[in-house]
């Protein structure tokens, strides 16, 4: 019997798909019986027939894990996501082997340029701009250029060394990199975490592309901030919890930093959370990946696992193997 691989796109859009399997679309939507409100959803299959399970984009956590503990099959479960903490939680509860993807590759290029812009935006005073165009009003002022400013990215992996990439034209004074342990790339060398307290000082722009784990849960936290300089602005486009909002809602109402969050935590951030009216702080709704960017990348990624899953070779973007 031909097994099943359930893709979160419509198959017959996808061109390069290897003949093995039987695919069954499930975007994790909510099927007929929610015309009732009753929130169930129809899967397009039994799910123990599933042996790849590349998870639905954008749903909830609770949606994305719903059918993965009924696929006692399943042996690779591949995320549409750069993180997998929205799945990481039940993949203990897997067969032994499952092999855990992310998807590196598909969402460097509109997450780094949403980094870009957050970072372009702030410095420059678009969103005062926006509210005097909303009153008529003809604000002009000095405002800060990124040319001349020290970068820091703290989370030098795929999506950070894209950041890196779109600075180079800006002239920027300098860029250093963090990540988890120290090595050489191919822009210069990438500091270990531990070296934080002596770069922080330093820079004019921190920008936030870490994965969240337990070792960068709260790592922006009141120390962290307090080594920043003054009028530094802080990036997020990695995970809100990665920073602590009290801590960072009592240095952005000082004054004496700026922030521009993509993600934060809560998240979604609820009416009236004092972040939304914060001085100095531009929020975009988490929308670092969903663009036209992610379509045609999340295919080819798609394409490529699913032909190396249906040779018997090695996969990409194996984050961990269940039962290891």
């Amino acid at each position: 019997m031909t097994a099943d691989v359930w893709l979160p796109i419509p198959p017959d859009e996808i061109e390069g798909l290897p003949e093995t399997f039987n695919y069954r679309f499930w975007d994790g939507g909510p099927g007929r019986g929610d015309d009732a409100g009753t929130g169930s959803r129809d899967y397009p299959a039994d799910p123990r027939d599933c042996v790849f399970y590349a998870v639905p984009y954008m749903r909830p956590a609770s949606v994305k894990t719903e059918p993965m503990l009924a696929m006692p099959a399943v042996q690779v479960v591949q995320t549409m996501t750069a993180g997998v903490d929205d799945v990481l939680g039940v993949a203990s509860r897997l067969p032994a082997g499952v092999r855990l993807c992310n998807a590196r590759g598909v969402h460097e290029a509109s997450t780094a340029e949403l980094a870009l812009a957050l970072t372009l935006a702030s410095l420059r005073g678009i969103p005062d701009f926006v509210r005097a165009q909303q009153t008529g009003t003809w604000q002009s002022g000095f405002r800060p250029a990124l040319a001349d400013k020290s970068v820091l990215i703290v989370g030098y992996g795929a999506i950070g060394s894209a950041v890196e990439d779109r600075l180079v034209p800006f002239e920027c004074a300098r860029v250093a990199r963090v990540a988890r342990s120290a090595r050489d790339s191919e822009r210069g060398p990438v500091h270990p975490i531990s070296d934080l307290p002596q770069l922080l000082p330093h820079a004019d722009v921190v920008i936030l592309t870490t994965p969240l784990t337990p070792e960068t849960r709260g790592l922006v936290n009141a120390g962290f901030l307090a080594s920043m300089k003054n009028g530094a602005l802080l990036v997020n486009v990695a995970r809100g919890a990665v920073v602590d909002t009290k801590a960072l809602l009592a240095e952005v109402e000082s004054g004496r930093i700026s922030a521009a969050l993509d993600v934060t935590d809560p998240e979604p951030l609820p009416p009236g959370h004092p972040l939304w009216k914060a001085p100095g702080v531009l929020i975009s709704p988490h929308v670092g990946g969903p663009t036209s960017a992610f379509l045609p990348r999340a295919k080819r990624l798609l394409v490529a696992q699913l032909n190396r899953f249906a040779a018997g070779e090695p996969l990409d973007n194996v984050v961990l193997t269940t039962g290891q």
